[in-house]
């Protein structure tokens, strides 16, 4: 008698060839950056044909995006409680550092970046995959110094937001200067002095 064999619809899809999609995606988006890349190219790069990654993306879009966000909703910041606001600070900044520190992933965040100017969809997915969930944990470590009586409760969160976030990953970008010790040091003392007078 033969086998039974299960329906076929939505086959699952082998994680082994999403994640050789995903490393040729991100290798050659470093490479030549986000205009040139092609899926065609994408899927030779893994040594897959080209059907196994347009069943997944109908787009390099809709291929990016969900890369991407897939990579941030297994890299969420998470800032421990240090105690006080300027610990706190320092450990956002850290945070950031670990996550954007590597000079291949500032690349293609700057590329990417350049990019959703030209495409304002883009912009808007990755913000809610990349921005959103980092403004987030810069919330709750508004939230802390506020319970805590170190910030005052009429703060203007969303300057303070931009504070913890905007000079590190502006120097991270685009600058050249080194992200060492001393300068998260420093840093983390403007900041502070910022938000106590947000």
């Amino acid at each position: 008698m033969p086998t039974e064999r299960k329906p076929a619809g939505a086959a699952a899809f082998q994680e082994s060839v999403t994640a050789a999609i995903t490393a040729a995606m991100f290798d050659h988006l470093a490479e030549i950056g986000y205009a040139r890349m092609t899926m065609d190219a994408v899927a030779r790069r893994a040594g897959v044909g080209k059907a196994a990654v347009y069943r997944r993306w109908p787009s390099k879009q809709a291929m990016l995006i969900d890369r991407v966000g897939a990579v941030m909703r297994g890299n969420l910041p998470e800032v421990p409680d240090a105690g006080s606001l300027a610990g706190d600070v320092r450990g956002f900044l850290d945070v950031i550092v670990a996550q954007t520190g590597d000079p291949r992933t500032r690349r293609i965040a700057l590329d990417v970046l350049v990019e959703t100017t030209r495409t304002p969809e883009l912009g808007t997915a990755l913000h809610d995959v990349v921005a959103e969930p980092r403004r987030t944990a810069a919330a709750a470590v508004l939230s802390r110094a506020v319970d805590r009586g170190e910030l005052r409760r009429g703060l203007d969160r969303e300057l303070g937001l931009d504070l913890l976030i905007s000079p590190l990953v502006m120097r991270l970008l685009f600058a050249t200067g080194e992200v060492d010790e001393a300068y998260l040091t420093r840093l983390t003392a403007v900041i502070v002095a910022g938000l106590d007078a947000a």
